[in-house]
């Protein structure tokens, strides 16, 4: 281990739901720049885990760090204020907005005072960063899954 805290940082973290013990004291840690596949059977917890982490859900007990300091998530848009975003396993998109659209949804500025092609060129510019090319303009139901793929690492990014 570095000397540097662990980018995040999970400890003993207990998940349970009625009659269901979902994460039974897991630990786990990230440093920066590394890359981890978390692995598991169906039902093993591993969604449960990084549904706590992105906070979408509240650990039972236990603790989580980001960058050292302990954060207790109540939503996602508290864990995007952290720098922890999740890209779900099913697409949470909405199939008749563009790209842009559903990149957007979720921010605090209601839509009417958007300038729209403003955040396509920032859109635009975050695909030619990550090499994440999709058409801004297209309509979600248009896409290929491969493409609506993208737009969900987008959304987090």
């Amino acid at each position: 281990m570095s000397a540097l805290p662990y980018a995040v940082e999970m400890q003993d973290i207990v998940i349970r739901f009625p009659g269901v013990l979902a994460n039974d004291h897991v630990n786990f840690n990230l440093e920066k720049g590394e890359i981890h596949a978390l692995l598991g059977e169906n039902g093993a917890g591993k969604s449960t885990l990084m549904n706590a982490l992105s906070g979408l859900y509240k650990p039972s007990s236990g603790t989580i760090r980001v960058d050292g300091k302990i954060v207790n998530f109540n939503s996602p848009r508290d864990a995007i204020s952290s720098g922890i975003g999740m890209v779900h396993q099913h697409f949470m998109l909405v199939p008749t907005q563009t790209v842009t659209e559903n990149i957007l949804l979720g921010l605090k500025h209601p839509r009417f005072f958007m300038n729209l092609a403003r955040y396509e060129q920032e859109i635009l510019d975050l695909q030619q960063r990550y090499g994440l090319r999709v058409d801004p303009k297209a309509k979600i139901w248009q896409l290929t899954v491969g493409e609506q793929q993208r737009v969900e690492i987008l959304k987090t990014l």
